[in-house]
């Protein structure tokens, strides 16, 4: 009877000690370190396995420390002790567990030192921002009516897990097809920081340096100024201060060149400051990153990226480009608000040649998994798939925007590696919009809360931004203000003060000019080696450009300057100035417009005759012709083109220029002209300053 009691009570003593580390201890706890100067933040997380072992984990949010194992876990009546994981000088927590179960309070110690302690039982994040996202649907409903929007969707991440992803209105307006959180959108610019992200990968594997020239990694790697190109790091590349200002038009709608084509011409492209003298904007320095990331591993980008980030996230409708897009059963078209206020489909624009600067395509559903992966140190999982520390320096300050403040609760941005870093409302946002064509989306991170958010929209009106400002709001528990609101009264009255200045978009012109040749003068190709070719042709009474196989009208504005005429085409030259200049021989020989407005005019020079390029053509100019003082002079045909030879003189190779001619490559004040009939030249008529000379074909022997 004795033994069968004490036995009783041996078993009725671990009942109870496991009731209460299952009762008094699992769940979530928040609550700080009373560590000098301020307290420290943590929260953490207790349970039971199945086995009756307590486990958990510690995150301290300031550190950015996520998820942290704890080890060494007991225990016994109402005293706990855990030590966290692997962090030098056994950070050890000894505490006691309230009688009501609802607090935890004790003592820290770590390398000698120790500091109170106390933590509180509540809801972890996740159920807290479920409960704040309640009702949400109403903001996104209105977002798209107040802005004219077609459709959008947003997720949210908090405390480790999807809260909130839907999607709103329609992904195909013509056919009604509604918008869902696996529906692909153009993420445009928000793709930066995932190409910054696989560039950090290798800088932790040792195969790149940020501080290292780039040339070291590309030695052909070039800039016009070739001090800059000399001291521009890897690092210089994804934080827009390398001096280049945007020069988009090079790359914007262009299909037909490579990436190393693109890094190549950039020497051709004019500077706008000094190395790190100034933020400066660049989507070809990104580029020009994922094309080294890509050099690096003996790779695309494209593979870099799906194997190192996409593959491992998960994200396995993640995608390239928009042609890939549109094979998927679940993708938004893009749309615009046109001027009679109406939402029309607009055509996709393929920006694949740029990619590592912002072509990637994706979901909300799988867009959360790269919050969570920043969110959680650059882990998928329990899969380290970047060191901690080079995610934290591509999450941190590296050049000032130059930004002012535009209101209080946000703090002007600086630019991290793919990230604006900024305060919102006292709470640390590390965030990046996007847009390309009928796309606009807003990823935002606010680390110190194990937050994420990310918004798209297909109908350029940009609310992602402003209702991730909402559900921020709601998720920080702050005092909500009316973002939307605020925005559409800014729009309205902007669409009024933009209706006004419209009427006055005449007035540098100057009326009653006239061109100063014959249309037919102004056509041609003209080249620039950087920017590459642009043609101009006859649309009746009228000019035509096309550049990057972009079609535009132009329209004669005064003197030599033509506009970019109003279009139901595409309009990415409308209202844009082209300048056509003459050479001392009364040819129109070049073209300038402003395609980069940070530095000087970009200046197209018109090419010659194409066939004075073709050695078919060529050959009719072959021969010899006597001068009337009896000089003989001999045109022979080499490789595809001309070459002069005058007795007792060096060969004079000819080069093509304007109006037929020819000049002589290293004597350019001389040139030469050929009269032809029957396809053979029958004179030769050669012009030196102040004199002209003809001289007739000799007869063949």
């Amino acid at each position: 009877m004795h033994r069968n009691l004490s036995l009783f009570a041996v078993v009725f003593f671990c009942v109870v000690t496991l009731s209460i580390a299952q009762v008094a201890v699992d769940g979530h706890w928040e609550g700080e370190i009373d560590t000098p100067g301020a307290p420290l933040g943590i929260d953490v997380d207790l349970e039971t396995s199945e086995a009756a072992e307590l486990t958990g984990d510690i995150s301290i949010p300031a550190q950015g420390a996520r998820d942290l194992a704890l080890t060494d876990l007991s225990l016994e009546g109402a005293e706990v002790t855990f030590v966290i994981h692997g962090i030098p000088g056994t950070p050890t927590f000894k505490g006691v567990v309230s009688e009501d179960g609802s607090e935890i309070a004790g003592t820290f110690s770590q390398m000698g030192a120790e500091y109170p302690f106390r933590l509180v039982r509540g809801d972890d994040l996740a159920a807290k921002a479920r409960v704040a996202m309640e009702g949400f649907d109403e903001i996104m409903s209105r977002a798209l009516e107040d802005f004219n929007t077609p459709g959008a969707a947003i997720a949210v991440v908090a405390g480790g897990e999807v809260v909130y992803a839907k999607g709103f209105g329609y992904r195909d307006v013509e056919a009604e097809k509604p918008m869902t959180s696996d529906t692909l959108f153009a993420i445009g610019s928000t793709t930066k920081a995932m190409t910054a992200t696989v560039l950090g990968m290798l800088v932790a594997e040792g195969l790149v340096e940020w501080d290292e020239p780039v040339r070291r990694y590309l030695p052909t790697f070039r800039l016009s100024d070739p001090t800059v190109a000399e001291r521009l790091t890897v690092r210089d590349l994804v934080t827009h201060r390398s001096g280049l200002p945007r020069h988009d038009l090079l790359w914007y709608n262009n299909n037909e060149s490579t990436r190393a084509e693109l890094v190549e011409r950039l020497a051709e492209l004019e500077l706008s400051a000094d190395l790190r003298e100034r933020f400066q904007y660049n989507n070809l320095m990104f580029m020009t990153a994922g094309y080294l990331a890509g050099r690096l591993t003996d790779k695309t980008w494209e593979e870099v990226m799906r194997e190192r980030l996409f593959g491992p996230l998960g994200m396995e409708r993640t995608n390239f480009s928009v042609s890939d897009s549109q094979a998927d059963n679940d993708f938004a078209y893009p749309y615009k608000e046109n001027d009679a206020h109406e939402i029309e489909r607009i055509p996709f624009r393929s920006i694949d040649l740029i990619g590592p600067a912002g072509s990637v395509n994706s979901s909300v559903n799988e867009m959360s998994r790269w919050l969570l992966f920043n969110l959680r140190n650059g882990r998928a999982g329990d899969e380290e798939l970047i060191n901690p520390t080079v995610l934290a320096d591509i999450h941190s300050p590296h050049m000032t925007t130059g930004a002012t403040q535009e209101r209080v609760e946000i703090s002007p941005a600086t630019y991290g590696m793919g990230w604006m870093i900024a305060s919102y409302r006292g709470h640390r946002r590390i965030e990046h919009g996007g847009g390309i064509d009928g796309f606009v989306t807003s990823v935002v991170l606010l680390p110190d809360d194990d937050i994420g958010l990310v918004s798209f929209d297909n109908g350029q009106a940009g609310i992602g931004e402003l209702v991730n400002r909402h559900a921020a709001d709601r998720l920080l528990g702050l005092e909500e203000i009316d973002w939307l609101e605020e925005a559409k009264d800014k729009k309205d009255k902007g669409m009024e003060i933009l209706d006004r200045a419209k009427e006055k978009a005449h007035a540098t012109q100057i009326s009653e000019t006239h061109p100063s040749r014959d249309l037919e003068a102004y056509l041609g190709d003209y080249l620039h080696p950087g920017y590459g070719q642009l043609s101009i042709s006859s649309n009746g009474e009228d000019l035509q450009l096309l550049y990057n196989n972009i079609e535009a009208p132009l329209e004669h504005w005064h003197y030599d300057v033509w506009n970019g005429a109003q279009t139901e085409e595409d309009e990415t030259f409308e209202d844009s100035k082209f300048l056509f200049r003459g050479d001392v021989h009364g040819n129109i020989a070049s073209v300038e417009s402003t395609f980069e407005p940070r530095t000087a005019p970009i200046v197209f020079e018109k090419r010659p005759d194409a066939n004075l390029f073709d050695p078919d053509y060529l050959q009719r100019f072959v021969g010899d012709y006597e001068t009337e003082v009896g000089t003989k002079l001999t045109i022979d045909l080499v490789g595809d083109g001309l070459t002069m030879t005058v007795p007792g003189q060096p060969i004079y190779p000819l080069v093509p220029t304007l109006g037929g001619r020819f000049e002589l490559r290293d004597f350019r004040v001389i040139s030469l002209e050929f009269e032809v009939e029957n396809d053979r030249a029958t004179k030769l008529i050669l012009y030196q300053p102040g004199v002209v000379f003809e001289a007739p074909r000799m007869k063949d022997e």
